[in-house]
């Protein structure tokens, strides 16, 4: 397992966090972002979509569509499992054709539905730190994972030389 804390001082450095992730991820990929209400889900997605040739400004919660997909120079997948009653709701999305197909899966609220994640996915924790800032910590669960972390831990510390 890789863990890699970013110090997100403002919109910005999480629009730099989504740009190295979109750089960083392989062709299948899943997304777990968990935190509280207002902490920036929505808005590392947006910026990741940006990074996949998606554009941001189409990119917005599902929580009430539960799946959105945007296709861009990648597919991604934008889940929400915050309204979702139980697992086999989730399950009755499709997820699994995400999970096992080319793009990029990302869940919000994904410890609602924990079970149901491939084995080998990151984990993206957002905390509030501040008004505008949040420590974004990214946690791989799996081989893939773990080299994304190591490639994206890489990518930003080259940044802030």
């Amino acid at each position: 397992m890789q863990q890699f804390a970013f110090p997100a001082s403002d919109e910005a450095a999480t629009a730099r966090l989504g740009h190295a992730l979109a750089a960083a991820l392989p062709e299948t990929a899943a997304i777990a972002l968990t935190g509280t209400l207002g902490a920036g889900k929505t808005r590392l997605v947006q910026a990741l979509a940006a990074g996949c040739g998606v554009d941001p400004a189409s990119v917005t919660s599902p929580t009430f569509v539960l799946c959105q997909i945007y296709r861009g120079a990648r597919t991604l997948y934008h889940l929400d499992a915050y309204r979702v009653r139980d697992l086999d709701e989730f399950l009755e999305l499709g997820v699994e054709e995400y999970f096992d197909g080319p793009g990029v899966t990302c869940i919000e609220w994904a410890d609602r539905i924990a079970a149901c994640l491939p084995e080998d996915h990151l984990e993206v924790h957002i905390e509030i730190t501040g008004s505008e800032s949040r420590t974004i910590t990214c946690t791989s669960h799996g081989p893939v994972s773990d080299a994304l972390v190591k490639a994206l831990k890489s990518r930003l510390s080259e940044r802030r030389s």
